[in-house]
């Protein structure tokens, strides 16, 4: 765990004294909401990135996500449909660069998904359950404007047996998802004005 820590510190103190140009490294945090039918989710991402050009980067996206859908009272009880996403993908994005610190951009990625979605209400036992995984990706644009990050993005995530009351499967759920995300980055610079 000291190394990971150590890592990290080193890796994040290298983004602080690269500008934003080729060669540079960043990592971004964003956070996400989720529209859902019948209720909603959120997201959190990390996202170390390098510059392989001074409009251009690759990082490696790591998320999760959980989503609350379909969510109904029966008497007492409250149903919902519950799924926990994790994800780890290869991201590409480009930038426009504008001549000042707005700078719209667009991307996408490949990797490999988690995923697991209960129909359960607040008794329900899901101990045991394991996640399916699979190919994943997304496409997202957005833009940044100094460190501030805002991207819509769609998530390609495998469908998944839907399990009821335990162990019971019901069928398929589509587990792909659209979010709004909101963030920044640490490291990088900042983007050069004329």
């Amino acid at each position: 765990m000291k190394k990971v820590i150590l890592s990290v510190v080193a890796l994040l103190f290298f983004g602080f004294v690269q500008a934003q140009r080729e060669g540079g490294f960043r990592v971004g945090l964003d956070v996400g909401y989720i529209p859902a039918s019948g209720g909603a989710g959120v997201s959190f991402d990390i996202e170390p990135k390098y510059n392989i050009k001074e409009n251009m980067n690759v990082g490696l996206r790591i998320g999760i996500a959980a989503i609350a859908r379909d969510v109904e009272e029966i008497g007492n009880t409250t149903f919902v449909t519950a799924t926990a996403i994790g994800s780890y993908i290869a991201t590409f994005d480009y930038y426009f660069p504008s001549g000042k610190s707005f700078v719209p951009f667009v991307g996408g990625g490949m990797g490999y998904s988690t995923a697991l979605s209960v129909r359960a209400s607040e008794d329900t036992d899901v101990e045991g359950l394991d996640p399916d995984s699979g190919f994943g990706g997304l496409i997202r644009g957005g833009f940044e404007w100094g460190k501030f990050r805002m991207n819509l993005e769609y998530n390609f995530v495998p469908k998944t047996p839907l399990y009821r009351e335990g162990q019971v499967t019901t069928g398929d759920i589509s587990n792909s998802y659209f979010a709004v995300n909101l963030g920044f980055y640490i490291g990088g610079g900042k983007w050069k004005k004329n």
